[in-house]
């Protein structure tokens, strides 16, 4: 009995690490967003990832979008952060379904950034 209990724990650790696997890097969707950073932040208590928060402005007077990203590259970040306030096109990744809050805090992965000409 023991034995059964035993691979039945090893078999379900194994599925969930696949499955974490397979969220990570199996992309839902990529595209590009711009705006203005206002926040960056390197938040987390065990798993430290970078969080960011991007204001999507189309036209003077309208209603601000906020779009809420996930850095995990430090040299990005730290570039990233040399831009904010000024306006940038971010590529992000959307990767769906991701077990817990230690992958990030958002769906969002941004995998790079380019500052945009005003």
């Amino acid at each position: 009995m023991l034995k059964v209990a035993a691979v039945f724990v090893i078999c379900i650790s194994a599925g969930a690490a696949g499955f974490a696997w397979i969220a990570l890097h199996w992309t839902y969707s990529d595209g590009q967003r711009a705006g203005y950073v206002q926040k960056l932040a390197h938040r987390g208590w065990l798993c430290k990832t970078w969080e960011g928060e991007m204001a999507m402005v189309t036209l003077p007077g309208t209603t601000v979008e906020k779009f809420q990203f996930t850095l995990n590259d430090d040299g990005l970040a730290a570039a990233l952060s040399a831009t904010v306030g000024q306006r940038v096109a971010l590529h992000y990744e959307q990767h769906k379904l991701l077990p817990g809050s230690c992958f990030g805090e958002t769906e969002y992965f941004v995998t790079g950034a380019r500052r945009v000409p005003e």
